[in-house]
């Protein structure tokens, strides 16, 4: 394979059909766009593993939800690592790329570098947040923290407020290619049940931890079948080819599921981006009278704000704040 096709595949989802088995899927690499998110921040590694996942995650399930403006996934814990946040913006043109954004929000103190780092979560929830912009109502949905890691988080997430039978197979971590400096790479497969018109649960409660729905519990005798045979083939697959860069997505998934009748569509490009702006952090400030205001002001006598995801630092005259303001000039 060329290097160019290599490139071709980096920061890129792409999705897929398994005709033989009524599932869909996703295949997603992430190169520069992980490594502008890591960068923004000076995390501890086992911090930037957690946000490296949930950015992978939020590729995959942003791409398979047609969006006008923004998907987010969060997980808040108990724990030391208190917030993973990240957001998806759907492109808002055709051919124009997605875009990412990511951070997280931990306790450096308490911080234990030797254990796992999803059990530095401690209990909490996931919450995937849909907001298809103005005028729309926005939708919320809430599990608790379960499982062994973020991808088990968002596997119950589906099957406990969807049920739709979801897997995330997925790698991430530090590779370096011969010539080239060491950077952050992520590749994962994502598969899912297609959605069912009345989707029916046998028995109450689930066969997950402390009975939450697992995929077996939503899926037919039929449906089961499936779905076990296209997780055994994913089983399969090794890391260096979720990761690449030397296996195309469409060879992949020829490996895995040729059996299964797999046909691809068109992929989607991602890109890092962040919306924040000196006039959305005025606006947000708008709230605050005058007084307000004053309490907010440094010794150099101005108004600051940063951004917790892209690091952006805003500097204001304080007259030009709050409800009250003297000016709108900046």
């Amino acid at each position: 394979m060329s290097l160019g096709t290599q490139i071709a595949w980096d920061d890129t989802v792409l999705p897929f059909q398994l005709d033989a088995s009524d599932i869909r899927g996703r295949v997603a690499r992430l190169d520069g766009v992980l490594e502008q998110v890591l960068r923004q921040h000076d995390y501890p590694p086992m911090i930037e593993g957690l946000v490296a996942e949930m950015a992978l995650l939020t590729a995959l399930i942003g791409q398979t939800v047609k969006l006008r403006w923004k998907l987010s996934l969060q997980v808040r814990g108990s724990g030391p690592a208190r917030l993973i946040a990240t957001d998806y913006y759907g492109p808002s043109k055709d051919g124009q790329p997605a875009r990412i954004r990511a951070y997280a929000s931990y306790d450096p103190e308490t911080l234990d570098q030797t254990a796992d780092p999803f059990s530095q979560l401690g209990n909490g929830y996931f919450a995937i947040l849909i907001d298809q912009g103005e005028g729309m109502t926005p939708y919320q949905g809430i599990t608790p923290i379960a499982g062994g890691s973020l991808s088990s988080c968002a596997e119950t997430y589906f099957a406990q407020s969807e049920q739709l039978p979801t897997r995330f197979s997925l790698t991430y971590g530090q590779s370096q290619l011969p010539g080239e400096k060491t950077h952050w790479r992520a590749g994962g497969v994502m598969l899912q049940h297609m959605p069912k018109a009345s989707p029916s649960v046998a028995g109450e409660g689930g066969s997950g931890e402390d009975g939450l729905l697992d995929a077996t519990d939503i899926l037919t005798e039929d449906e089961g079948e499936n779905w076990i045979r296209a997780n055994t083939l994913l089983d399969t697959v090794e890391e260096i080819e979720l990761i690449g860069p030397t296996v195309a997505p469409t060879d992949l998934l020829v490996r895995l599921f040729h059996e299964e009748q797999p046909r691809v569509f068109d992929a989607q490009p991602i890109t890092f981006g962040c919306t924040c702006s000196e006039d959305k952090v005025k606006q947000s400030l708008s709230i605050y009278s005058a007084k307000e205001i004053g309490t907010m002001v440094t010794e150099q006598g101005t108004v600051t704000a940063d951004c917790q995801f892209c690091g952006a630092h805003y500097v204001f005259d304080p007259d030009v704040l709050g409800f009250e303001a003297k000016s709108t000039d900046a």
